[in-house]
């Protein structure tokens, strides 16, 4: 039988919670967000893009490109936790979450084209 295509959404943080198995994709904790606020079900961190990868890219559209790939590569060996997710995906709704302003140019939106890619 066929896999059916993973539920995956990506949220900003600070956005009222929507349902679903919530995984803050972030390094560091959101300013002025509860833990409670939150409802996460995981924090992965180390799914995060580096501290110098981040600080380069500083959300400027012009570096996307070059940010997707150098952020695709540090995110090779975490297969083990994308295919976990990509199983929770085709289970449930999967919620990857962010605090970047910027909605269409930020790591989770990366994650989410992995995990779609590969089902």
């Amino acid at each position: 039988m066929p896999r059916s295509k993973p539920k995956i959404a990506i949220q900003r943080i600070y956005d009222t919670p929507v349902d679903g198995y919530r995984v803050l994709v972030d390094r560091l904790w959101p300013r002025g967000v509860s833990r409670d606020a939150a409802r996460l079900d995981e924090w992965l961190r180390d799914l995060a893009p580096s501290a110098k990868l981040r600080q380069w890219f500083n959300h400027e559209p012009a570096r996307w490109e070059k940010f997707r790939a150098q952020y695709r590569a540090e995110l090779a060996p975490q297969q083990e936790t994308l295919a976990r997710l990509r199983d929770i995906a085709q289970r449930k709704k999967l919620v990857l979450l962010y605090a970047a302003k910027n909605e269409d140019y930020n790591n989770a939106r990366v994650i989410q084209e992995i995990l779609n890619e590969s089902s």
